[in-house]
């Protein structure tokens, strides 16, 4: 399948034009991970957003006395690293390749080339904003989820 393609069926460009894509599409790279490898670290500087086109990610967040707590299992269609394309604050997970996977990367600065197109910006940039939102309301709910089954157990 070629990137195009691939790319509307994520999410984050399911709304866009197909010349919007193709220009997206014009930016990927693709890189290949064996299982087991890390392809960023919680509190490194992120500088890409990433695309699973085969295998699994699992992002996860290093607990003090605990270890190692899993938080998404990605899948082909899946994306991470977006707020890397956004901020410049450090990744707030690691993402560690959970099988062989084939990855497409955007890179921020070939990102941040394609947002001096108006148009190409308010969509995209649009289309992220709703991404943001549904994550923090998951997020949100699972706090409060969190919360309440911590005080039926006090």
């Amino acid at each position: 399948m070629d990137t195009a393609k691939f790319l509307r069926q994520i999410s984050l460009f399911k709304e866009c034009r197909d010349t919007e894509v193709t220009r997206v599409a014009a930016i990927c790279e693709e890189k290949v991970y064996p299982q087991g490898a890390v392809i960023f670290r919680e509190g490194e500087t992120g500088n890409a957003l990433y695309a699973v086109r085969e295998g699994t990610i699992r992002i996860s967040k290093l607990i003090p006395t605990v270890g190692e707590e899993a938080m998404a299992f990605l899948e082909e269609g899946g994306h991470f690293g977006e707020m890397a394309l956004l901020d410049d604050s450090p990744r707030s997970a690691t993402a560690i390749a959970h099988s062989e996977c084939r990855l497409l990367v955007i890179r921020k600065s070939a990102f941040l080339d394609l947002l001096k197109d108006e148009s190409l910006a308010c969509q995209l940039l649009l289309v992220f904003c709703k991404t943001l939102s549904y994550r923090l309301r998951g997020t949100t709910d699972r706090i409060v989820t969190l919360f309440a089954f911590a005080r039926q157990n006090w």
